[in-house]
């Protein structure tokens, strides 16, 4: 509305502007009509000045006729007299405003004589209709301004209640169905990128969705041995009336503890530029008293912290040492602006099948316990790690990890 004050405010200053014009130049045009008919009934009869035609009391009282500086035809008003009689001696054609009347004095050629006609205009009939003409613009305006904002509400109201539908059945789909979609197809106008942007806001909604199930299929995964294992210790010692082993209590509590604090590390895990580790130093922190061969560089450092290096690599040499026949061990190379780690034990290895499946919640090579390649490949997705399976007939897991950058 604000937009459409202003235009139409324009439009009425510049159509009052142009017709002020015409309206003043139909006056001139006017005048100058009439001085020309008055100036063709003047011409020289005996040595004088005479007008040869005027019968008309009403033309005296517009246009007067001057010859030698005398009036010779015409009744001039006292209230304009000054003003005629001094445009009458100006002696060339020229025009004056006074009060809502214009003059307009004309020569007249005559030889040995000084002639002027000096008309009368009133001006009244255009300044009333120059003020009808701007009343009448001020109305349709405001009218067109009214129309404008009623048109704006409505079109705004109709595209907004859109909006809202769009929104109410997104909210309601996150909740309750967050896998519809409005499928648009290639946005053409603003509903259709609306519609793109609420079906990725949608899509987000349900991978949170799903990684929070994952997570509780985790956790669920990765506690139930451990918590077995309490359990039948201790249905055992009730039953044969022994107490209960207090190392294997230790040790299954250890495998809780070691289990809820790397879960909660890759739900809370990020890295910065100034993240680093020495990679070797963190293998032997995973590797501890256990048989693994390691075959690294000689510094070697990772864009990583040493705890996350830790429990990405403890339960891939735990999986390694279950399922290997004699030998595992640990190998890095170097690679571009990354660095390469595999895991490799003389077990009988995975099938191609199963290279993606082994880290999904549920599934195991074996029978053991403990913390599970789905805990790893969150951690590695929080990381900014990549880690996949190899299958070349041996057990291979390969982890691509960020090469810290140099210090500068």
């Amino acid at each position: 509305m604000l937009i459409a004050t202003a235009v139409v405010a324009v439009l009425v200053v510049v159509s009052y502007v142009l017709l002020s014009r015409v309206t003043d130049a139909d006056a001139h045009d006017l005048a100058r009509t009439r001085a020309e008919a008055v100036a063709a009934n003047v011409s020289a009869k005996g040595g004088r000045v005479v007008l040869t035609e005027n019968g008309s009391e009403a033309l005296d009282e517009v246009a007067w006729v001057y010859a030698d500086g005398r009036l010779i035809d015409g009744k001039v008003p006292a209230s304009v007299v000054g003003r005629v009689e001094e445009l009458a001696d100006s002696g060339r054609s020229r025009t004056a405003t006074v009060g809502d009347h214009l003059l307009y004095a004309r020569q007249v050629p005559i030889d040995g004589h000084h002639v002027m006609v000096v008309v009368r205009v009133d001006l009244t009939p255009y300044e009333i209709s120059e003020q009808r003409s701007l009343t009448l613009s001020l109305i349709l305006g405001g009218l067109t301004i009214l129309l404008a904002g009623g048109v704006a509400h409505l079109v705004v109201h109709r595209a907004l209640r859109v909006v809202h539908e769009m929104a109410a059945l997104a909210d309601d789909w996150g909740h309750h169905e967050p896998g519809r979609r409005f499928n648009l197809g290639v946005p053409r106008d603003e509903f259709g990128e609306l519609g793109q942007t609420l079906d990725r806001l949608l899509e987000r909604v349900d991978n949170a969705l799903a990684d929070e199930r994952r997570l509780t299929d985790e956790i669920a995964h990765e506690l139930r041995t451990p918590l077995t294992v309490l359990r039948g210790e201790a249905q055992l010692a009730q039953l044969s009336g022994e107490p209960v082993v207090a190392e294997v209590v230790l040790s299954e509590v250890d495998r809780l503890d070691t289990a809820i604090t790397t879960i909660l590390r890759a739900a809370r895990a990020r890295t910065d530029d100034e993240t680093r580790c020495d990679l070797r130093s963190a293998a032997r922190q995973a590797i501890g008293s256990r048989a693994v061969e390691i075959a690294f560089p000689a510094k070697v450092e990772v864009a990583v912290a040493s705890d996350v290096a830790v429990s990405l690599l403890s339960p891939l040499l735990e999986n390694g040492l279950r399922h290997a026949k004699s030998r595992v061990w640990i190998t890095a190379r170097n690679q571009g602006e990354a660095v390469v780690v595999d895991v490799l034990d003389d077990g009988p290895g995975l099938d191609h099948a199963d290279v993606d499946r082994v880290f999904e919640a549920g599934v195991t090579g074996g029978g053991g316990y403990g913390l599970g390649l789905p805990v790893v490949r969150r951690i590695a997705a929080s990381a900014g790690v990549e880690v996949r399976a190899i299958a070349d007939g041996r057990g291979h897991i390969e982890m691509t990890i960020p090469a810290a950058r140099a210090a500068t």
